[in-house]
């Protein structure tokens, strides 16, 4: 089976959205595809394949004894929302760009979805929620289920 044109997928999206379903558009795109502007969920393998595309910073934002237990996402920065200067290493990563894409990992995706909002409010445009998490739930078997790489994390805040 022939792979489909990136103008057939994009169709496809469209027709998506034109019927209100909001498709998580780098799970349809080859993995070596940039993100497009309008994705807002990805699962845990596209967003491994783009944050090691470069296509996207992938950040961990657990808490540092979830990092112990688990490992984080070996494509991803560990920086939790629960310590003091969340911001300033987020800003430090994207280099002030708030137009950069940035995906969001917790454990089950409650978390992420809440910080991006949060973080929509204070200016950034592109952030992506990895819905399903490390752990998985209703969105999905998570990233460890799907055995996808992690690794251990030296310190509690992440570096």
């Amino acid at each position: 089976m022939a792979k489909p044109h990136r103008r057939q997928i994009l169709g496809w999206v469209t027709g998506f959205a034109a019927i209100g379903m909001s498709p998580a558009l780098a799970d349809l795109l080859p993995a070596s595809s940039a993100i497009a502007s309008d994705v807002t969920i990805l699962s845990a393998e596209a967003a491994h394949q783009a944050a090691l595309a470069g296509d996207l910073i992938l950040i961990d934002i657990r808490s540092p004894d979830e990092w112990r237990q688990t490992g984080v996402p070996s494509s991803s920065h560990p920086i939790s929302m629960h310590v003091p200067g969340f911001l300033d290493k987020l800003g430090r990563l994207n280099e002030g760009d708030l137009s950069k894409p940035v995906a969001l990992i917790c454990a089950r995706g409650n978390r992420s979805a809440f910080l991006k909002k949060e973080l929509e409010k204070r200016g950034f445009s592109r952030v992506i929620d990895v819905s399903e998490g490390m752990v998985g739930g209703a969105n999905g078997a998570g990233w460890i289920a799907s055995g996808l790489p992690t690794r251990k994390v030296s310190t509690s805040n992440g570096e």
